[in-house]
């Protein structure tokens, strides 16, 4: 696989300061704790592209960085259970949604979800507001390098059959910033996708 160039654009805390471009978005969103930053980084072979801690909750503002110009990868803030005041987790919220539910140049939400865990309260709402909103999405596992290969199996049909009747929902991969399963699988998802909304763009 040829690896990407990737640059950084800038980081936007409301969601009125986002740039208005023809470029097409692959956001990715999940819970605090649920490795974005590394599968992030795994995928276009960074190390510190997006930034990675050990105390959940540090990626507070959406974080827009270019690909090979052609596509803009987002990492949005994380939900769930960050040390910030009620105020502050709910301002996240509002741009998390906010930008998964609005913003017209994404192409696809990214839902990662920790394997290691049954899918939370909170990723299952999020995946019923994409449905209702008609976002293209995909669930991404995280984290597989931790379980047996039968827990992996087992994660991944729970999670398939949670979504087997979404009309909005492309693949379910399973991943590891780790060791890098799935960074193909996942690769290939985005091409298609980003293909997919070049040619309804097209044709409107």
């Amino acid at each position: 696989m040829q690896i990407p160039t990737v640059g950084f654009l800038a980081s936007y805390a409301r969601l009125d300061q986002l740039p208005s471009y023809s470029f097409p978005e692959v956001a990715f969103a999940g819970r605090s704790n649920v490795g974005k930053s590394s599968l992030i980084n795994a995928l276009v072979f960074q190390r510190a592209l997006a930034q990675v801690s050990s105390t959940p909750g540090r990626t507070r503002t959406i974080n827009i960085y270019p690909v090979n110009g052609e596509w803009m990868l987002v990492d949005l803030p994380g939900y769930g259970y960050a040390k910030v005041s009620k105020q502050q987790r709910t301002q996240f919220r509002q741009l998390l949604m906010g930008y998964l539910l609005e913003r017209p140049q994404l192409a696809l939400a990214c839902l990662l979800v920790d394997s290691r865990h049954d899918p939370t309260a909170d990723d299952c709402a999020l995946i019923e507001e994409l449905e209702l909103h008609h976002r293209t999405y995909a669930v991404i596992l995280t984290k597989a390098d931790a379980l047996s290969p039968a827990a992996v199996d087992e994660r991944h049909h729970q999670l398939r059959h949670l979504v087997q009747h979404c009309t909005g929902c492309v693949d379910v991969l399973v991943t590891s910033a780790r060791t890098g399963l799935g960074r193909t699988q996942l690769w290939g998802c985005i091409r298609r996708t980003l293909a997919q909304y070049h040619h309804r763009r097209t044709s409107t």
